[in-house]
């Protein structure tokens, strides 16, 4: 028997897979497919205090390595959220992550005081990253010092476990991990996706009507394999890898690499099995290794 259980600040997760934020729902599309409950966690999709319509469409494309999207954080809201997402979430056997996304302090403390009152919600993921923001030209997660206000607010407004969740589009991304860390988060997400854009030669115009959007999938795995290993050298906060995770083995590379969990997000469009198969995957890597409890891989890679 192993021991797959891992601790995400005062969270204790079951599994170290997770299923990623704007990739999954809330779960509900997946109920009739997987056992929602062998999961460690949902992260739900970014929810804002007011409802987005998102980004015009096109706001997705395919790449022959990953996939590109500009949604826009599209969702209804946190009244939205709570009145047509808490009742089926409250029945969920799992964690559940909420993922929240704000343009200001303001608006990242209120949701923070909203969803504090939801017994649904075990623990906040501070989306300061996402790329596809209507307006937007700096990041939160591209500042130090924005960083810190964000995540210092957040701290204050609640005891449940916060994520700070990170951009790979930054020149150094262990700034940002200590900005968080100092600000008192209680672990981090990365990487988000990786600015990029795709051209239709026949109509000479881009995929995305915005553009650009965040390429996600196996092409930016090696980026994101790498800046895991920077921050965990970096910081003592557990980790969430995420970027171009499609299978345990990929799952695995994480884990080593200094990942305390991992989550999937493109890999559910592709195969929407892929979370339980890469728990089941990462069980029978530990058995034919002889190895009792997945905490004694987390950072193990050999240098």
């Amino acid at each position: 028997m192993v021991n797959l259980s891992v601790n995400i600040g005062k969270l204790r997760l079951s599994s170290p897979v997770l299923v990623g934020s704007g990739t999954f729902g809330c779960g509900e599309e997946f109920r009739d497919l997987i056992d929602l409950g062998k999961l460690g966690a949902i992260i739900t999709k970014t929810v804002t205090l007011a409802p987005n319509s998102g980004n015009p469409m096109p706001r997705t494309a395919e790449t022959p390595y990953g996939m590109l999207n500009s949604i826009g954080l599209e969702n209804e809201g946190a009244d939205g959220f709570i009145k047509h997402k808490i009742p089926f979430l409250s029945n969920v056997s799992t964690r559940i992550i909420v993922s929240i996304g704000g343009e200001s302090v303001k608006e990242f403390k209120k949701l923070t005081e909203i969803f504090d009152r939801q017994r649904a919600i075990d623990a906040i993921e501070l989306n300061i990253s996402c790329p596809n923001i209507k307006g937007r030209t700096r990041l939160i997660a591209q500042d130090p010092r924005a960083t810190y206000r964000v995540v210092n607010t957040v701290r204050r407004q609640t005891k449940k476990t916060i994520i700070a969740k990170l951009s790979p589009n930054v020149t150094d991304i262990t700034e940002i991990a200590k900005a968080s860390q100092e600000a008192g988060i209680d672990a981090l997400s990365l990487i988000n996706t990786v600015y990029g854009m795709s051209v239709d030669l026949d109509m000479r115009t881009p995929h995305l009507a915005r553009v650009y959007g965040g390429l996600s999938g196996p092409a930016i795995k090696p980026i994101a394999l790498y800046m895991v290993y920077q921050v965990a050298r970096q910081t003592k906060l557990p980790i969430i890898g995420m970027g171009g995770i499609m299978n345990a083995q990929d799952a695995l590379e994480f884990i080593l690499t200094g990942a305390t969990a991992i989550a999937l997000g493109t890999a559910n469009f592709v195969n929407p099995k892929a979370s339980i198969e890469t728990v089941q995957g990462i069980k029978q890597y530990l058995i034919k290794h002889k190895i009792k409890n997945i905490k004694n891989l987390i950072g193990s890679l050999k240098i």
